[in-house]
C-alpha cells in the first residue's frame, strides 16, 4: 500500500460529465492525470501517464458503438498491471466477457445509472487498481441468466475448493494459489477441475471456464 493518491485517465465523451467527474474524484482525494473524449486518447494517455486506473466508457466516437469497450481490451494487452473500469449506460454481456478472458484482476464494469454516490465509483477505483474486481449486479445477472433461480452450485464445494475459487476471483495463477495455500500446483490443479465439475463447466472451445466460475462466485457475493 502507499499514502500516494489514486491516479485516474478518465476517457468520456460528454465534456460536461467529464469534467464534473474530475472535479468529483479530485475532491475525493484521486489524481486526475488524464481527461479524454475518444478512445484513442485514452490509449495514448495511459502510455504518458502510466495511471493506477482507467475509466472508459463502452461507446466512444466516432462511431459510439464499440471503440471504448475496443480501448479497454487493448490497455488489457497493452498495460496488464493497469486497472480498468467500464463505467456506461449499455449492459453488453459478450464484451464484458471478453474483458475477463485473461482473468477478472483489475477490472470492473459499473453501469452509470446505479452508482448513487462518489464514494461507491471512488471505492470500486481503488478496488480495481489494487486487482480486484467490480461488476455490477445486472452485468454478472447478464452473463449468469440463471443465477439465483436454483441453488447455488457454490453449496457443494468444500471449504477447501471455496479457497481456491476465491483466490481465482481474486486473479490468482494456479502457482499463486499454490504459493497462498502452501501446497503443491498439482494439488490446485486437482481443486480447480473439481470446481469446474461441481459448476457444471464443461470444457468447450467457445467458453473460458475459468472466467465462468469466478463469474459465479461473484454472484453468490451479489446475491447475499
Amino acid at each position: 500500500m502507499t499514502d500516494r493518491p489514486l491516479r485516474v485517465a478518465l476517457a468520456e465523451d460528454s465534456v460536461i460529465l467529464r469534467e464534473g467527474m474530475a472535479e468529483l474524484l479530485a475532491a475525493r482525494g484521486c489524481e486526475v492525470v488524464a481527461t479524454v473524449g475518444d478512445a484513442e486518447g485514452l490509449l495514448a494517455a495511459v502510455v504518458v501517464h502510466g495511471p493506477d486506473v482507467a475509466v472508459v466508457d463502452v461507446r466512444m466516437p466516432p462511431t459510439f458503438t464499440d471503440e471504448g469497450i475496443r480501448a479497454a481490451l487493448r490497455l488489457r494487452e497493452l498495460r496488464p498491471g493497469t486497472g480498468v473500469l467500464v463505467f456506461s449506460q449499455q449492459v453488453e454481456s459478450a464484451w464484458a466477457e471478453r474483458l475477463m478472458e485473461g482473468g477478472a484482476a483489475g477490472v470492473g464494469y459499473l453501469l452509470k445509472e446505479r452508482v448513487a454516490r462518489t464514494s461507491e465509483l471512488v471505492e470500486a477505483l481503488h478496488r480495481v487498481a489494487e486487482g480486484g474486481t467490480v461488476l455490477d449486479p445486472e452485468i454478472v445477472g447478464a452473463l449468469l441468466p440463471r443465477a439465483g433461480r436454483r441453488r447455488s452450485p457454490l453449496e457443494a464445494l468444500t471449504p477447501r475448493e471455496s479457497e481456491v475459487l476465491a483466490l481465482l476471483a481474486e486473479g490468482c495463477s494456479n502457482r499463486a494459489v499454490a504459493e497462498r495455500l502452501v501446497v503443491t500446483e498439482r494439488a490446485v490443479e486437482k481443486h480447480v477441475a473439481s470446481v469446474f465439475a461441481k459448476l457444471g463447466l464443461e470444457a468447450t472451445g467457445a467458453d473460458n471456464r475459468r472466467v465462468k466460475a469466478v463469474l459465479a462466485y461473484l454472484a453468490e457475493g451479489a446475491a447475499r
